[in-house]
């Protein structure tokens, strides 16, 4: 085991019994299970989200595997192709969405335009989708991070008039305050991720294993580019590389940490391990020690998660 998130159990579902405990007055909280499962892998956090709900929000059909029995699945990105599942609520944006789907009784969301400008048709989609002989559950509106609540606000409300009440609004990227405003006349549905799964950044902690550290003279050539090392100091080798998502930086700088000190990349990461360079005045881990990883746990892969 080499790259290792560790989580404040405690602290971590306490957060999330908050957070949905918040959002029940004003909407049906449906968490998010997609991708890597916000770092901690999609069938494990799919296990933890059936303890609180009956439904959990997948990002496509290759997903629906990792949804525990008993729970109820929603596709949250269009498909052209079906999946073998007849008990998945499907999302449909376009015309061809419902044409690849309707050929049996399906339920589905239609995903309404937004500023988002990726998925959603007009309001008449809905029309589209029943004709086609789907069962139209709701809508989905999914308004863009950035801008304000109001201007989220404005947008999900301004297209009420024209959608059939009897329908669920699936909605995201809300506050509570935000939520609170909403009409009470409506049935209101929450999608909820990363403000649910890391709303408490304090309760994670990403780290990586130091598996070798050598000395090593200015002017050796090291690595799969042979690098020049431009001083005396030590190569600290770390089991992290591209197989777990872990690359430099946007700036380039490297994301490995160690008691608050950056370690510099010798050169790119390789699949399963990053290698590191510490001259003689820095801070030098040993072998064995956990050094602090830097990076989005929505792009990192982990070989253990350490409930403390």
């Amino acid at each position: 085991m080499t790259v290792r998130l560790s989580v404040d159990r405690a602290r971590w579902l306490e957060h999330v019994t908050t957070t949905l405990d918040a959002v029940r007055p004003f909407a049906e909280p449906v968490p998010v299970v997609k991708g890597n499962g916000y770092g901690f892998g999609r069938a494990r956090l799919a296990g933890i989200a059936a303890d609180f709900v009956d439904q959990i929000c997948v990002g496509t059909i290759h997903e629906l595997d990792d949804l525990p029995t008993g729970v109820e699945p929603i596709v949250l990105t269009p498909t052209l192709r079906e999946p073998f599942t007849e008990h998945v609520i499907l999302t449909v944006a376009n015309a061809q969405h419902i044409a690849a789907v309707r050929h049996q009784p399906r339920r589905v969301i239609v995903k309404l335009a937004s500023p988002m400008q990726r998925y959603g048709g007009r309001i008449d989609l809905i029309d589209t989708a029943r004709s086609a002989g789907l069962d139209v559950i709701g809508v989905a509106i999914h308004p863009p991070l950035a801008g304000t609540d109001d201007e989220r606000l404005a947008h999900i409300t301004g297209q009420l008039d024209h959608i059939d009440p009897a329908l669920d609004i699936w909605v995201s990227h809300l506050g509570i305050d935000a939520l609170a405003t909403l009409p009470t006349d409506r049935r209101w549905k929450l999608r909820l991720g990363t403000a649910l799964w890391h709303g408490d950044r304090e309760a994670m902690h990403l780290s990586a294993q130091v598996l070798e550290v050598r000395s090593v003279s200015a002017g050796t050539c090291v690595g799969y580019r042979q690098v020049p090392v431009e001083s005396d100091g030590y190569l600290v080798m770390v089991g992290a590389g591209t197989a777990n998502g872990v690359h430099p930086l946007d700036d380039g700088r490297s994301p490995f940490h160690h008691r608050q000190t950056r370690l510099p990349l010798i050169e790119s990461p390789h699949m399963h391990t990053s290698m590191l360079f510490c001259t003689s005045d820095m801070p030098r881990p040993s072998i064995g020690d956990w050094i602090d990883v830097q990076r989005p746990l929505t792009w990192t892969a982990i070989d253990e998660l350490d409930w403390t």
